[in-house]
């Protein structure tokens, strides 16, 4: 694909979407619930929040103040525009800004949440550069794609190692916790419909319409082609893998 067209091409088809990658409301909560103490006090940076249904998520389920954060401007924007719409924006604040340059001080939040995002710069990247950001015995909350089997089937194991040659089952990533100075609160694996119900469902709806409108353009066609083969390899193998919710603490 042509670089400066391939964004946009992305960005067109996964727009309209109520999430950005597998979730529910209910995992959130669940992950929420496993940290101690949120109150109107608790200080909360997401990561990648995209348009932020987690996110509203969390501020309808908490009474902490939040900072979210994107690099997609419309999504922001419609972040924004909801956190208005719900009463929310005197305590979610919706910014532009990229997961590697975060301009925050050390001790700045009390809870790190990042849902579907932090594989953009690797798990083990992820959690060593978003410590400093906690104050003392401070939360992080993430969702990573990991195995829940071993062995996967030959097409399986291909897809993912094209699409994210780092994903790892559980107990590696647990290690990774370990060693990056957090302990594990608690872990566990989103159900089936938070893959199909808010993403998959419909982005295919999204596919033909997208297909329909790039005819004959095989850059677009591919992006396609790409995302329906995903589809295709969580319909048939996707007792292998699953996203797992971690939430750690920084000791």
């Amino acid at each position: 694909m042509a670089d400066d067209r391939t964004p946009a091409l992305f960005f067109e088809l996964f727009s309209g979407l109520p999430r950005q990658g597998p979730g529910d409301a209910a995992s959130t909560l669940r992950a929420l619930a496993l940290v101690p103490g949120v109150d109107p006090r608790t200080r909360v940076l997401d990561v990648g929040c995209g348009t932020g249904l987690h996110t509203r998520v969390l501020a309808q389920g908490s009474p902490a103040r939040i900072v979210a954060v994107d690099n997609h401007p419309p999504f922001v924007e419609e972040l924004s525009r909801e956190a208005q719409a719900l009463g929310l924006a005197d305590r979610l604040e919706a910014r532009v800004g990229d997961m590697r340059q975060l301009d925050f001080a050390p001790g700045s939040f009390d809870l790190v949440w990042s849902e579907g995002a932090i594989y953009v710069m690797g798990f083990e990247e992820g959690l060593r550069q978003w410590r400093p950001l906690l104050a003392p015995r401070g939360h992080v909350a993430v969702t990573e794609v990991c195995w829940m089997r071993p062995d996967p089937p030959p097409e399986c194991a291909a897809f993912w190692e094209e699409e994210y040659p780092a994903i790892r089952d559980v107990p590696s990533r647990l290690a990774t916790i370990e060693s990056c100075g957090y302990e594990t609160v608690g872990h566990f694996a989103l159900p089936p419909s938070s893959w199909w119900d808010d993403y998959y469902r419909p982005l295919e709806g999204n596919l033909g319409r997208f297909r329909e409108r790039h005819r004959g353009e095989p850059d677009a066609q591919g992006l396609a082609d790409q995302v329906q083969r995903e589809i295709h390899v969580w319909r048939r193998y996707s007792a292998w893998y699953s996203y797992e919710f971690f939430v750690m603490r920084a000791r």
